[in-house]
C-alpha cells in the first residue's frame, strides 16, 4: 500500500496563509493631510489673490478658497464664463457622440455637478480632464462652468494622472443600475419603470444586472446586441417590473448554459476562437438581421418571444454547418467595434 507523500512546509503555509477580503480596501495606517480649521483659506491670502483677479477679469466669480486636504495647496472655487476655457491644446481628440450623450446626462439630472480642473492657459484658462464636459456645456448652452482653479500651471501636463478613475464597464453599470432599481422599488413602489430612463440609461442593463447578480462572471457583451433590439422600459411599477425581467434573466441564464456546450462541442472538433462563444450567441439571435429605422421605438418582437426563439435556435443549431470562415467574420466585426 503507498503511503501518502508528506506534505512540504510551503504548502502548508499557503493553505493557512489568509486570504483577502474582495471588495474592501485597508485604511491608511497613519491619518494623513490636514484639518478642518486648516482647510478654510480666506480670498485675500497671497497663495490665491493672483488668480482671484483673473478670474473676475474673465468675467468670472470666485466662490471661495481653500487649501486640497491632503497636500494643503490653495485652490479656487469658481464660475468661469465658457469662452474662458479652452482645453488644453495636448489632450484627445473631442468625441462628439460622448459629449452629446454627456450633455443628454446633465439636462436629464439637472445639474451640472462636476467642476471643470483649470489652470492658467494662453490668454485664459486651460482645463487638462474637462474636454467633454466642457463641450457638453457648450451644447446646453450654459453661460458659466463651476471651476477648481489651480495655481499649479504643471496640472495641465498631468492629463493621464487626472484621468484614473476606473471606468465602467457593462458588469460594472449593470450591477449599479439594477441595484438602483431595487431601491427605487422600495421607495416608490408604484412608480412605474419607464419613469427612471435617466436614472437607469438603458433597460437591457436591468435585466443584464440581474443575470450578473447570480453570475458575475456572465459575459453580458455577447448579449448585449440582442437586447438593446428587444428590451425596452416597461410602463408598469418598478416591483412588477423587476418580477418579470427576473424570468427574462432566468431564461438568458438557460440559454447560457447551452451556448456554454455549444462552443464546448465546437472546441472539441477543433475550433478555436476568442471569438467563438460571440459567434454562437450571434447565430442564435432571432433578431440579428433587423435593422432598426430611426425613430422607431418599438421593438421587431417582445422579449419573452425573442428569448424562447433563442432558446429553441440553441437547441436546433446544426454544428456541421459551422465553417472558419464564419469566425472569421466575427473577428473583424468584433475587432472594428474594439
Amino acid at each position: 500500500m503507498a503511503t501518502a507523500k508528506p506534505r512540504s512546509r510551503k504548502t502548508v503555509a499557503a493553505r493557512k496563509r489568509p486570504t483577502k477580503k474582495r471588495g474592501r480596501l485597508a485604511p491608511g495606517k497613519e491619518a494623513r493631510g490636514l484639518t478642518a480649521a486648516d482647510i478654510v483659506l480666506d480670498l485675500t491670502h497671497a497663495d490665491v489673490a493672483t488668480l482671484v483677479a483673473l478670474v473676475q477679469q474673465a468675467g468670472g466669480a470666485t466662490i471661495g478658497a481653500y487649501r486640497e486636504p491632503l497636500s494643503g495647496r490653495s485652490l479656487l472655487i469658481a464660475a468661469l464664463p465658457l469662452a474662458a476655457v479652452e482645453p488644453t491644446p495636448f489632450q484627445r481628440d473631442l468625441s462628439p457622440t460622448h459629449a452629446e450623450r454627456l450633455a443628454r446626462r446633465i439636462e436629464d439630472t439637472g445639474v451640472f455637478l462636476d467642476p471643470l480642473i483649470v489652470v492658467r492657459g494662453d490668454g485664459g484658462f486651460w482645463t487638462p480632464n474637462g474636454r467633454h464636459r466642457l463641450a457638453a456645456a457648450k451644447r446646453l448652452g450654459l453661460r458659466q462652468v463651476t471651476a477648481l482653479v489651480s495655481p499649479d500651471e504643471r496640472l495641465a501636463f498631468k492629463i493621464l494622472a487626472l484621468n484614473t478613475e476606473k471606468a465602467h464597464n457593462l458588469r460594472d453599470r449593470s450591477l449599479e443600475v439594477i441595484r438602483m432599481a431595487r431601491r427605487l422599488a422600495e421607495l416608490r413602489p408604484r412608480a412605474k419603470e419607464s419613469e427612471f430612463t435617466a436614472e437607469f440609461e438603458a433597460p437591457e442593463l436591468l435585466t443584464l444586472g440581474l443575470v450578473y447578480e447570480r453570475n458575475g462572471r456572465f459575459g453580458g457583451g455577447a448579449y448585449s446586441p440582442f437586447l438593446k433590439k428587444v428590451d425596452r422600459f416597461a410602463d408598469r411599477a418598478l416591483p412588477a417590473s423587476l418580477r418579470e425581467r427576473a424570468s427574462w434573466a432566468a431564461r438568458i441564464e438557460a440559454i447560457e448554459a447551452q451556448v456554454k456546450r455549444i462552443v464546448a462541442e465546437l472546441e472539441r472538433r477543433g475550433f478555436k476562437s476568442p471569438y467563438l462563444r460571440t459567434y454562437v450567441v450571434a447565430r442564435i439571435n432571432p433578431v440579428r438581421f433587423h435593422k432598426a429605422k430611426r425613430g422607431d421605438t418599438k421593438p421587431p418582437m417582445p422579449i419573452g418571444e425573442a428569448l424562447i426563439r433563442m432558446a429553441a435556435a440553441a437547441r436546433k443549431l446544426d454544428l456541421d454547418r459551422v465553417r472558419p470562415g464564419d469566425l472569421a467574420l466575427v473577428a473583424a466585426v468584433a475587432s472594428t467595434e474594439d
